[in-house]
């Protein structure tokens, strides 16, 4: 089978492509995919490359290794606010494994149907496993989440849980032990992080900034302080943990893990102290849990860590690429 045919049988056939009146003049199969944005509305661009073994175990499922690498680029698409549209992927292999190949495009197909965002071109090379996801959105200007528009006085939230992704990498390395459901909803964490998009979109006009989780809480939103030129205050014993985390860790692990593990995918979010309960209700509304975590203030540069009060040190802040 020649590149061609990998493409045509597990990709183009599959389900993943899009109709033609989905914004698609033209598809796979092609040098360029030939697209109709939406009118008034600005394009919303994202890349993550996932490394076999960096960012995912190469033995893993590779049907959850399919959803993994959509979903944790349309948590890049929700930070932003934007509506996904389309998607394209760079596949390295170090060899042609139908298996392989067959349940990583279900995985892929399973996240494209849930969140409407269609295949339209890409590549594949023989190479080290690595996974490289565009997606492309759409979003009205005056909601698009950026962030360089926080200010001081702010109100900052969490969504959901977070240290769960994390605590799933402890295992595959070997550092912890737990029992077998917490090692389950770890696991489905991991692999299966749940990108806000609808949420983001319902919520943009009340936030000023969003950034999605990646690195951990303390490290991705210290993003956010140095493009709005903020100082953030963080008080860990507010962070949001599951009883999972809470029943595997001791308190300063759990904490640990939650503020600087990364891997969630939940959004971390800055509301005006005038939408804030405009904001719970639209978030309780959405069937999102939201958790107040902290202010920003322009006292100070960069982020403030409190534990009951007192200022604290972490282990670490977040993920580090280099």
């Amino acid at each position: 089978m020649n590149e061609f045919d990998l493409i045509k049988r597990y990709f183009q056939s599959g389900g993943l492509t899009p109709p033609v009146a989905d914004g698609v003049e033209l598809g796979i199969g092609d040098d360029c995919a030939l697209l109709y944005p939406s009118v008034d509305r600005l394009l919303a661009v994202s890349m993550d490359t996932l490394v076999a073994d960096v960012h995912f175990p190469a033995q893993g499922d590779p049907a959850l290794i399919g959803e993994r690498a959509l979903r944790v680029n349309l948590s890049d698409l929700a930070a932003c606010g934007a509506r996904p549209r389309w998607f394209t992927l760079a596949l390295t292999l170090p060899e042609m494994d139908k298996g392989w190949l067959a349940s990583f495009s279900q995985g892929l197909l399973r996240v494209a149907r849930q969140y409407d965002i269609h295949l339209v071109g890409g590549d594949t090379t023989k190479g080290p496993l690595s996974i490289s996801v565009q997606v492309h959105g759409e979003v009205e200007p005056k909601l698009a989440l950026r962030r360089d528009r926080a200010s001081a006085g702010e109100l900052i939230y969490v969504s959901g849980t977070l240290g769960d992704a994390a605590a799933a990498v402890k295992r595959f390395h070997g550092e912890v032990q737990t029992d077998e459901e917490s090692a389950n909803y770890f696991l489905e964490r991991y692999y299966r992080p749940q990108p806000r998009v609808q949420e983001a979109q319902a919520l943009a006009p009340l936030l000023t900034a969003a950034i999605d989780i990646s690195d951990g809480l303390i490290a991705d939103l210290g993003h956010i302080c140095e493009r709005s030129s903020v100082g953030a205050t963080v008080n860990l014993d507010r962070l949001p943990l599951s009883a999972p985390l809470i029943r595997s860790f001791d308190e300063k692990d759990a904490v640990q893990l939650a503020a600087g593990g990364g891997d969630d995918y939940e959004l971390c979010m800055f509301v005006p102290q005038t939408a804030q309960k405009q904001f719970e209700d639209t978030a309780a509304s959405l069937g999102m849990p939201v958790s107040l975590v902290g202010s920003s203030s322009a006292r100070h540069q960069g982020v403030k860590a409190l534990f009951r009060g007192e200022p604290t040190e972490l282990d670490s802040t977040g993920y580090q690429h280099f």
